[in-house]
């Protein structure tokens, strides 16, 4: 895992990552197989700033059923990081 867009998919966007923004922690969406050390090299590379903490989470799909045939499915599995910054350091994603 060395590069930075295989490893880190997407940021996550709900009213909880943003409460979660004010205290320098930022969730993003991961490759499952990524270790805490590949997130922590992918974001201090893509966004120049100092990682103190990681924490990952795997996150099983929720299943959903087709109304019309009545079959079973799921989502798809993911896997979030958590990441905490140095205090100063600040990742500007959605400020404008």
């Amino acid at each position: 895992m060395k590069d930075v867009t295989s490893v880190l998919r997407h940021p996550v966007i709900s009213e909880k990552t943003y409460a979660l923004m004010e205290r320098s922690v930022y969730v993003f969406v991961v490759d499952p197989k990524a270790t805490k050390i590949d997130v922590r090299h992918a974001v201090e590379r893509a966004f120049g700033v100092k990682v103190d903490k990681v924490n990952t989470m795997n996150r099983k799909g929720k299943a959903t059923r087709n109304r019309r045939t009545n079959t079973v499915g799921h989502r798809p599995n993911t896997k979030r990081a958590m990441v905490t910054l140095h205090p100063g350091d600040k990742i500007d994603l959605f400020e404008s």
